[in-house]
């Protein structure tokens, strides 16, 4: 099948084209709204201090390199089940299975990220704080690190991170579409009729000389 002949299909079965992609579309946008619940992210910013070799309780501020490793320590230690046992019963919760925990930290710099994100915006903005003071906690214990001071204190975010309900009505009206343009080219395939002279000659291989034309009874 040739391009032209796809884009006559096409034309020839628009209806198809436009409203199943507009359905996909309103279908999902349906679905993000009534089956999606909104989700807030709140996020907090540490600041590592290392320990000094030899000098247990200074602070070593010269050793850039040895306290972006263990702020990359640090990082992983706030995914690990200690800390977040930990922040769960420092909040009187069963668990933190309701929320996303995500870190960032860069090699060249001593800051990490914290982002929590959670069914409501007061409760991901308390973990968030909770986890971060119990990581300073446990880091300083296992003397990992002198300590883990909080930059920026997570506050309630004003507005739902998430679903992305435009993203999810864009890819069902795309989807909705590739799914059209599927059928029309099945369709196509399947459908053995003869339907014009063109198709005759290339099935028989000789050219058309006449036609005959359809009467009604009677005539």
């Amino acid at each position: 099948m040739t391009l032209l002949e796809l884009f006559q299909l096409i034309k020839k079965h628009v209806l198809l084209v436009i409203v199943l992609p507009v359905a996909c579309a309103i279908a999902m946008g349906a679905a993000s709204i009534f089956m999606m619940e909104d989700t807030y992210t709140a996020q907090t910013s540490m600041y590592i201090l290392a320990r000094a070799a030899g000098n247990e309780g200074a602070t070593n501020f010269n050793d850039l390199s040895a306290s972006q490793m263990i702020a990359n320590d640090v990082a992983r230690l706030l995914q690990s089940d200690v800390v977040v046992k930990g922040t769960a019963q420092e909040l009187g919760m069963k668990s933190l299975a309701a929320y996303k925990i995500s870190v960032s930290s860069e090699t060249t710099s001593r800051v990490i990220t914290l982002s929590v994100t959670g069914p409501d915006a007061t409760s991901a903005a308390r973990v968030a704080n909770a986890m971060a003071s119990t990581v300073s906690d446990v880091a300083r214990e296992v003397q990992m690190a002198e300590s883990v001071n909080v930059i920026d204190v997570a506050e309630p975010p004003a507005a739902p991170s998430g679903p992305n309900r435009v993203l999810y009505v864009a890819v069902a009206f795309l989807a909705g579409l590739f799914a059209a343009v599927a059928a029309i080219v099945l369709m196509d395939m399947l459908n053995t009729r003869v339907r014009n002279a063109e198709e005759a000659e290339e099935l028989l291989g000789i050219p058309v000389i006449g036609w005959i034309p359809t009467m009604k009874a009677g005539e």
